[in-house]
């Protein structure tokens, strides 16, 4: 199994994966549900300048997004998101006394931008993979 044509497939089966997962979380704070809207959630969680913090997770999420699938500026975006993903993990994912909501069905789970942010730590850990953009201009 390490062979470089195995790891290079996995990598962009995952960054792939990872990167529609932003595009729609993104795209639905942007379109869906819509920047007002999100803005007050924002506000009732206690984020921080909730408007600007609003338009700076959806575009993040969608343009990031997008750039994960096709694998350009692939660790500097991860990074930026797994940024992006802490902190999500501690305005909106913690409790009031700091402590997550494991688990608890219709709560502000933790695990699922746990997850996100530890797949983003992984694509700068471990690069895009030779079948990205970054891989092909790094052959180049």
């Amino acid at each position: 199994m390490d062979k470089p044509v195995v790891r290079d497939a996995a990598l962009l089966v995952f960054r792939a994966v990872l990167g529609l997962i932003f595009i729609v979380h993104g795209w639905n704070k942007l379109m869906i549900t819509g920047i007002t809207k999100t803005t007050g959630q924002f506000s009732a969680w206690g984020v921080p300048q909730p408007k600007l913090s609003a338009w700076v997770a959806g575009l993040a999420e969608t343009l990031g997004g997008a750039m994960l699938v096709v694998g350009i500026l692939t660790t500097f975006i991860a990074g930026a998101l797994a940024l992006l993903m802490a902190a999500a993990i501690y305005f909106v994912h913690l409790g009031a006394a700091g402590v997550a909501d494991l688990g608890t069905v219709g709560g502000n789970n933790v695990e699922f931008p746990l997850l996100l942010l530890v797949g983003l730590i992984l694509i700068v850990v471990f690069g895009p993979g030779r079948a990205s953009v970054d891989g092909v201009l790094a052959r180049a």
